[in-house]
């Protein structure tokens, strides 16, 4: 069945669809009324400026069933830039078919291209099947540390 895939880097025009994407992962994490993103503000947070995130789109036989943002940072511990993943969907009917495995082994590959000492992301404490995936591909929760967030007008608060 995944013999069929085609995994590439979005493009501007993919935008419409990412954005689907975004909602439809929202959904299932059931945070769908935090999705504040616009096809004007993805342009240009993922195309145009500086240090851009990174999406790429998963197509099986041209219909595209998966997706994932990921973007550098850096450790100074290591003193190497790493791989951060926002986010990696597959639809749902797609699921358990090799589809994520492969997204997620690509990603890594371009982590290992890109000389990356880390590859991290964070994953919902609920979403058991999502820690059993990641589990599978080698990797142990942190249990040291704890996500910290501000948000658009904390953001403002803090920085007066």
């Amino acid at each position: 069945m995944t013999d069929n895939l085609n995994i590439r880097f979005a493009v501007e025009s993919d935008v419409p669809l990412i954005l689907n994407f975004i909602r439809e992962i929202a959904e299932y994490e059931r945070l769908l009324n935090e999705v504040t993103a616009t096809p004007e503000t993805l342009v240009e947070s993922l195309f145009r400026g500086g240090s851009c995130p990174e999406v790429i789109i998963c197509f099986l036989d041209e219909q595209p069933v998966a997706y994932a943002v990921f973007y550098h940072n850096f450790s100074t511990f290591v003193g190497r830039k790493g791989l951060y993943l926002e986010d990696i969907y597959v639809k749902p009917e797609y699921r358990h078919q090799g589809i994520g495995r492969k997204m997620f082994k690509f990603i890594a590959q371009i982590g290992v291209d890109r000389n990356c000492g880390r590859f991290e992301w964070a994953v919902l404490n609920w979403n058991r099947p999502a820690v059993r995936f990641y589990e599978s591909m080698g990797a142990k929760p942190l249990t040291d540390w704890t996500i910290f967030r501000l948000k658009d007008e904390q953001i403002k608060k803090a920085a007066k």
